[in-house]
């Protein structure tokens, strides 16, 4: 095998490291062409020029966005306590305000029945065009609930069970008896009430109680005297 020319090799060599130094130019004038073009007249006009479109397409997105949602035309939310449905679907059309019927709650004495006891949102708060206004209304009448048994329970444990059931507490008697503070009765505008009895919410429900001023020796001693044998006279002789 021949020997490679050392000319040969050293030609290779050069055209490689003029290879490396043409793409090196190539770069380097291409970086230049680039800050020159940044640090140009026509590159500002053109960036000044993209600004202005983006904030013109921006003005027009908002102003259709405040068109299409209505942006700044608010409606207070007018107070409907005590108003019929009737009343609250001509009241909110007057106002392009709509409604929603949730649900009727217990009773309650202070407002009309059939009438708006809750509404939400509040009265006052500022609402759009169409919006929903959740209303409950009042029953037409107080429910009935069963008597619970309270007989000899404590008067503490009593007063939160008739609550509990929306039943009021009414007047407090006493009576002798061992149990202090025992029920012993339950009673309604005076008639005595059964476990299980039905009334209706808010009545006021009478408790009788024990005083614990009885006491066992008074008892026995009432009962021995009530069954002792009356004595009879001896017979004169």
């Amino acid at each position: 095998m021949k020997p490679i020319p050392k000319i040969f090799v050293l030609n290779k060599i050069i055209i490689f490291f003029e290879t490396k130094y043409f793409i090196f130019v190539a770069i380097k004038n291409k970086f230049m062409s680039l800050r020159q073009y940044l640090t140009s007249r026509v590159f500002f006009l053109q960036l000044l020029a993209a600004a202005a479109i983006i904030a013109i397409i921006g003005y027009l997105f908002m102003h259709w966005l405040t068109f299409t949602t209505d942006h700044g035309h608010e409606i207070a939310v007018p107070n409907l306590s005590k108003l019929t449905e009737e009343q609250v679907e001509q009241k909110l059309d007057e106002l392009d305000l709509d409604y929603v019927l949730l649900d009727s709650v217990d009773y309650r004495s202070e407002f009309p029945k059939y009438s708006v006891v809750e509404q939400d949102p509040l009265p006052g708060t500022k609402v759009k065009v169409g919006r929903k206004i959740y209303i409950k209304i009042n029953a037409s009448g107080f429910s009935s609930v069963k008597i619970p048994d309270l007989i000899e329970k404590t008067y503490r444990e009593a007063v939160p069970t008739l609550k509990a059931l929306g039943l009021e507490l009414g007047t407090i008697t006493y009576i002798p008896n061992l149990g202090k503070d025992m029920v012993l009765e339950m009673r309604l505008k005076g008639r005595n009430l059964k476990v299980g009895d039905r009334v209706l919410k808010a009545s006021k429900i009478d408790l009788v109680l024990g005083d614990g001023k009885a006491s066992y020796v008074d008892e026995s001693q009432s009962d021995s005297t009530a069954t002792a044998p009356a004595e009879t006279p001896n017979d004169e002789q």
